[in-house]
């Protein structure tokens, strides 16, 4: 690890220089005792298709964001405190190749690198940023993550009913407890999740009996009257039809004004490593 970097001129110019890249869109990044530890470009997996997007590994933090100029402009900003992160290893496939999961109470997501030892490189260095900072913080690794979103592409038919089948005109949605792929009939409800947003969030017809049973079991309990059973006003839940302004474009809204990049297959052509950790 790389402490000693800490108070150094490279450190501050290279924390300046991703500040100044990100511009006003971005927050400060420096901070007494923070160090900049690598950065490189991983291929994120969003709603609509995989994008490529820059990230950065602070020694408590994790910078990512949309890529309009590489080394020169990035927008859409993202900081993920490194205490609330853990990772999942990903299989192989013939498509999909040095894949992992960033998972966190708020947000959940997959990842690929150009290569393995690239894709080994980010998940060692991360986890022992994870040690330490738990260690620093005393707090214990998180045991509650958002589910990731299923990509749009994955299913051509609702994922509850399997009946409606997607078009133009027939929207997708998100649930935002399981993450499947939904039409607007089986996401009508929603339901308060606080770890994800202050405001009742879209869940599908699933999830919503899942969390209003468990709210009502608790209500039960706190009251003593053991009735579970009974119909109960569930506190969080908002029941109705959603309308098409709520979040579901989070991710849209994400890759707005990305650069004209290539396609995954000739973004990693080069054969040149896309990622690089300072020591």
């Amino acid at each position: 690890m790389v402490d000693y970097l800490a108070n150094t001129e490279i450190n501050s110019q290279r924390i300046a220089a991703v500040e100044s890249c990100f511009g006003a869109s971005g927050q400060p990044l420096a901070l007494p005792g923070r160090v900049l530890l690598g950065e490189g470009v991983l291929t994120k997996e969003c709603r609509k298709k995989a994008k490529p997007r820059i990230f950065f590994l602070f020694n408590d933090i994790l910078v990512y964001g949309s890529i309009v100029l590489n080394k020169r402009k990035y927008r859409s900003q993202h900081i993920i405190p490194l205490e609330e992160v853990t990772l999942e290893l990903l299989p192989e496939t013939l498509q999909a190749k040095n894949r992992w999961m960033i998972k966190t109470a708020k947000k959940s997501f997959v990842v690929s690198a150009a290569s393995a030892t690239e894709r080994q490189e980010w998940i060692s260095h991360i986890e022992e940023c994870v040690r330490r900072q738990l260690l620093a913080t005393g707090l214990q690794p998180s045991t509650e993550h958002a589910a990731p979103w299923i990509p749009d592409k994955a299913t051509d038919i609702c994922m509850r009913c399997t009946q409606t089948r997607f078009s133009a005109l027939t929207r997708r949605h998100h649930c935002r407890k399981c993450g499947f792929v939904v039409c607007a009939e089986c996401s009508r409800e929603r339901f308060l999740l606080p770890r994800l947003s202050p405001k009742p969030l879209r869940v599908c017809s699933l999830c919503f009996r899942e969390l209003a049973a468990q709210k009502r079991q608790e209500e039960a309990e706190e009251l003593g009257t053991g009735a579970a059973g009974q119909p109960a006003y569930v506190a969080g839940a908002v029941c109705g039809a959603s309308s098409g302004d709520d979040d579901d474009s989070d991710e849209d809204r994400e890759g707005s004004g990305d650069g004209d990049w290539p396609s995954r297959v000739e973004f990693y052509a080069s054969g040149v490593s896309w990622s690089s950790f300072h020591s």
